[in-house]
């Protein structure tokens, strides 16, 4: 099994202190189930390789009960796939022969572990149980540009058909410790096994290695359940130790954010325009049940429940404290039963697929999706649009290019600095057609506040309708 890491950041030599290992000689390492061996095919100062190769010993695997297939006398433990492929052996390899470097440290040259660099990564055979989908699903979200070609059964007769084997090449622009540790967690993820016994010590290895990644993961489940195994028990404690992290300070955010939105947009009542076009939408689609996704502190709520044609209302949000602020600002405590029936407040994440939201004629995305890394409003896509599939959605997000509009927002600022992104009418446009053509759904587009001839308007609002609506 053969590894190879590509550096081309100059000097490209210095691959070889991140790594601790001399470019200049080969050197070999004793492992538990054969040895590891690190040499660098090519270092020149605009290009250096370091290759892990990989010696598996499938006879001592058997003879130390670590092999596959379990401890009886099957054939199988002695003829198979594991010393010429990619697995868990292979992460063993990483965390050993790399470790330091695997650890984000480096003595001679510590600024060097943190800096970003253009790496390509090559793995020769890498099993995939799913095929090239989940191999891309696992590692673009993470920045990677993935290469994949897969393997014959047998170039000598194509007719038996293609094999689950990959060659993968990866070409990224992170840091290596970044690199190595997205192999080691995603290798066995791919490979869906383990060469070894997992128990509750491998959440804390998951947990470690995933550390800044995983939490934002939009296939974190599948990556624990495989990781783990697919042993419940650690993997729900994996997953919920996750979901703590994945949120670090909700509240305290929630609390600023409607204020600095609303310093920049007030001279035009902005979000009073906003909740009035969106109520509108929802009141023309004939929705009776209705989803408020990111309901903040219950501007669109209590706006809803003004309006009789509603009959069931949901507010889901992240922040506890912002639900706790919206059932003040709607007197819930001070509503009769009938009225108490029609309101609901639900604290969930949007990027987990929730049965609680499943069922509804219609739901309200106000200004959220601009608050998503790329990754997580992938998975908050198939969480509304696939898994809830309301009959309408409105979505409503600002439009980047009538920020020059805003007296008191710098040049090339957003609107807020929680803002992971603002697009242009274009980008929006774009988006929306993929989503309506993915998941079954038509699309019209509305402006949303005084619109200029050249910029558009403030806001721009996408009302999606399923087909089969």
């Amino acid at each position: 099994m053969l590894l190879t890491i590509t550096s081309t950041y100059p000097p490209a030599t210095d691959l070889g202190y991140l790594l601790h290992k001399n470019p200049s000689r080969a050197q070999s390492f004793e492992l538990s189930f054969g040895h590891a061996h690190v040499f660098y095919p090519e270092a020149k100062a605009e290009r250096c390789t370091a290759a892990l190769l990989l010696d598996i010993d499938p006879i001592g695997l058997v003879r130390n009960r670590r092999g596959p297939g379990g401890e009886g006398y099957s054939l199988e433990q002695y003829v198979n796939d594991r010393p010429y492929v990619a697995s868990s052996f292979l992460s063993v390899a990483i965390a050993q022969v790399f470790g330091t470097a695997l650890a984000g440290k480096c003595k001679d040259r510590p600024e060097l572990a943190e800096t970003a660099m253009p790496l390509q990564t090559k793995l020769s055979v890498v099993p995939c149980r799913g095929g090239e989908d989940i191999l891309r699903r696992l590692f673009e979200p993470l920045g990677h540009k993935v290469s994949a070609q897969r393997l014959p059964l047998d170039e000598n007769f194509p007719e038996w058909g293609e094999s689950a084997y990959f060659t993968v090449e990866l070409e990224s622009n992170i840091r290596l410790s970044e690199l190595l540790s997205h192999l080691y967690v995603l290798i066995p993820v791919l490979d869906d096994d383990k060469h070894y016994w997992v128990a509750e010590d491998e959440v804390e290895k998951l947990l470690r290695h995933g550390e800044g990644w995983l939490a934002k993961h939009p296939e974190r489940e599948l990556i624990a359940r495989r990781y783990l195994k697919h042993q419940r028990s650690l993997a729900r404690e994996a997953l919920g130790r996750l979901a703590e992290e994945d949120i670090p300070d909700p509240d305290e955010a929630e609390q600023t954010h409607a204020a600095e939105e609303a310093a920049v947009e007030k001279n035009i009542s902005l979000a009073e325009l906003r909740i009035g076009a969106v109520v509108a939408a929802l009141k023309s689609s004939g929705a009776k049940r209705v989803l408020d996704l990111g309901c903040g502190e219950g501007r669109l709520l209590r706006a809803l429940l003004k309006d009789k044609s509603f009959t069931e209302i949901t507010g889901v949000d992240v922040s506890n404290r912002a639900l706790e602020i919206a059932a003040q600002r709607l007197h819930l405590d001070q509503m009769s039963s009938a009225q108490k029936e029609k309101i609901r407040l639900l604290n969930g994440s949007l990027t987990y697929r929730d049965k609680r939201l499943e069922g509804f004629d219609a739901a309200a995305v106000v200004e959220v999706i601009e608050h998503q890394d790329p990754p997580r409003l992938a998975a908050f896509e198939r969480v509304l649009f696939e898994f809830a599939k309301p009959g309408t959605i409105v979505v409503t997000t600002p439009n980047v290019e009538y920020n020059v509009k805003f007296e008191t927002l710098p040049a090339g600022k957003l609107r807020h600095k929680d803002h992971r992104f603002e697009w242009t009418r274009a980008e929006f446009q774009l988006w929306a057609y993929g989503i309506a053509n993915r998941f079954g759904y038509i699309v019209r587009f509305l402006p949303v506040g005084p619109e200029d001839s050249s910029l558009g308007a403030p806001t721009q609002m996408a009302v999606f309708v399923h087909t089969a609506h």
